[in-house]
């Protein structure tokens, strides 16, 4: 991957963690609800297989997906990381605010 798109990939990545935690956050007052489903997200991120999948071949289905996991690129890891750093700053930022008397919503 050029080192151009790897940038502009990680940005958009927590940017875009960053803004659906944020608002996830306000809506539900609650501070960490994106960082508990990121993994969720994640999964599906890198899943190839459908959801009713796990439910008639379980044995098959998380084998696949530990495959899947196992073969991501460095640039992949990086740029899931970066998004799972915007929803843990979203939520910091939400209770810096909160303590700071903000009620948002």
């Amino acid at each position: 991957m050029p080192l151009p798109v790897l940038i502009i990939s990680i940005l958009l990545f927590f940017i875009l963690f960053f803004g659906i935690g944020f608002l996830l956050n306000m809506l539900f007052r609650s501070s960490w609800i994106m960082v508990i489903l990121f993994p969720i997200v994640f999964i599906i991120i890198v899943n190839e297989t459908k959801l009713i999948e796990y439910f008639r071949n379980p044995v098959i289905s998380f084998s696949n997906l530990g495959t899947n996991l196992t073969s991501l690129h460095t640039a992949d890891i990086i740029i899931l990381s970066s998004g799972l750093l915007g929803a843990v700053l979203a939520g910091v930022v939400i209770r810096i605010l909160r303590n700071k008397g903000y009620q948002m919503f």
